[in-house]
């Protein structure tokens, strides 16, 4: 099934079910159910096993962290980041190698909500990637939950919203495009 990214409005994720785009929902009880978790619910195939954003940053801190790989555009990473990450342009997946990196070094991949890192996820597992997870929520999840990101000046609050559709998506950080 086809699920065109820019087809995603706050308008049609109501035809779904998925109610509007409202105000920050920090302080729902844990394990509840919110709009973003079942558009997400929606986006994902599920071919990948994900990581909560909690999770990820205690892990970053590690001598064992994970390689965590990037998938959104130039521009987008140009503005900011996880810090270490590294840039796989979404477009690139579909021929990306990776010649050199060690198959069982655990990654994580991340894009803005996690559907295109999903498909750089697919990859790496059909190259045969022994620990490959996606960033539950992407980007947006991570600085939602207040975690910090970076561009090439340091630590950074500007956050790519991808588009105009997905930005009412992050709820904090700056939205900023390059």
């Amino acid at each position: 099934m086809y699920f065109p990214l820019i087809a995603c409005s706050c308008l049609c994720l109501g035809l779904f079910g998925l109610s509007s785009c409202g105000p920050d929902d920090a302080k729902r009880a844990a394990g509840s159910s919110t709009a973003y978790d079942r558009m997400l619910r929606l986006l994902y195939k599920h071919t990948v096993p994900t990581v909560a954003p909690a999770t990820l940053a205690q892990e970053i801190n590690l001598l064992t962290a994970p390689l965590l790989l990037d998938a959104r555009t130039p521009d987008e990473y140009a503005v900011s980041h996880l810090r270490g990450a590294q840039l796989v342009p979404y477009d690139s997946v579909p021929t990306a190698e990776f010649a050199g990196v060690d198959r069982s070094r655990p990654v994580v991949v991340y894009c803005s909500v996690g559907y295109r890192s999903e498909r750089l996820g697919d990859r790496l597992r059909a190259l045969g990637f022994e620990h490959v997870r996606n960033l539950y929520g992407g980007l947006f999840e991570w600085v939602n939950e207040g975690y910090p990101v970076e561009n090439a000046a340091g630590p950074t609050q500007n956050v790519h919203p991808y588009s105009a559709l997905w930005g009412p998506w992050l709820k904090r950080g700056r939205k900023a495009y390059k």
